[in-house]
């Protein structure tokens, strides 16, 4: 079974964004006129960033339950599983944009904006929000407004940069004014942080292929005790716990998530021998892969909603 295969196979996506491939909803408008059940495990297929105004409860990420209150922007990669208690008071913007429009390779992708993205998206080994205060909200409110009215604007001379770059502010202005609750704050001028965000960068692209710090290092282009350095320093964590934990994160969502065969998930995941697969997993998550697929680890869900899982 193909990568193709299983993402097929245990996504609930939205519609990803067509036409200049960026959308701002607001909500609650958008819960009424989502595709999905917004309540139960989905998954996108873009970036999608949640930006919570009003309204409280509880938001599942990836396993985690993370508090909902007004100023938090969740920041949401391709792949990852979310869903929310409930759909009732919440108000804020969703902004949306696809995986093309979002392509590290696209053009103008600069060292700074990979640095805004990467301290944003895939940022699986922290908190995947920020909080804001009144004044940062007023500035991003004016932005959120260019956006909605620009996205409108596909086809028009340079609607695309127009997108890209207040994408970029709004990026900008959330990591220098917001606060993670867990995580280094991470500074672009200095060169150790710079190469934490290649790490995670080159992790995010190659966790099923790559895993070990070697081979890590030598792509990077540095030395094993350098990037040793920089990697303890930004996450508090090693290299190899990094990269298995990425590795353990990616096997969660195809165990609890796909029918597929166990076997199947190590080879998807880089591992010929599906025996070592199995004792890695249970080293770093304290069960066997198939008591995992039976174990409920999500908290009750709200009564109004109906939580299903495969």
């Amino acid at each position: 079974m193909t990568m193709d295969n299983l993402k097929e196979k245990y996504r609930t996506v939205c519609d990803a964004p067509r036409g200049n491939g960026f959308l701002v909803e607001r909500m609650p408008q958008f819960f009424a006129t989502s595709d999905i059940d917004d309540c139960s495990p989905h998954v996108h297929s873009f970036y999608e960033i949640l930006w919570f105004q009003e309204g409280t409860g509880r938001h599942t990420v990836d396993f985690v339950d993370y508090e909902v209150k007004p100023g938090t922007i969740f920041f949401f990669s391709p792949g990852q599983i979310h869903h929310f208690d409930n759909k009732e008071g919440y108000k804020g913007v969703a902004i949306k944009m696809c995986t093309d429009f979002m392509k590290d390779t696209a053009t103008g992708a600069t060292a700074s904006n990979l640095f805004l993205k990467y301290n944003a998206f895939h940022t699986f080994d922290t908190t995947p929000y920020y909080i804001i205060d009144d004044n940062t909200a007023a500035m991003l409110n004016v932005l959120v407004d260019e956006m909605e009215a620009e996205a409108q604007r596909g086809g028009e001379f340079g609607n695309i940069d127009i997108l890209k770059s207040l994408l970029c502010i709004f990026l900008a202005k959330t990591q220098r004014h917001g606060h993670q609750e867990s995580g280094e704050r991470l500074n672009t001028l200095k060169s150790g942080h710079q190469l934490f965000i290649q790490f995670r960068r080159l992790v995010e692209q190659e966790y099923a292929t790559l895993h070990t710090v070697q081979e890590y290092a030598d792509r990077l282009n540095v030395a094993v005790r350098t990037l040793n350095k920089s990697v303890n320093e930004c996450s508090h964590k090693s290299p190899l716990a990094f990269i298995n934990d990425r590795i353990i994160l990616e096997a969660k969502r195809m165990v609890r998530y796909t029918g597929m065969m166990i076997k199947e998930i190590a080879f998807e995941l880089g591992y010929d021998d599906p025996s070592y697969f199995v004792k890695f997993f249970k080293r770093q998550t304290g069960h066997l892969p198939s008591d995992f697929r039976e174990l409920d680890t999500v908290t009750t869900p709200h009564p109004t909603c109906n939580l299903k899982y495969k």
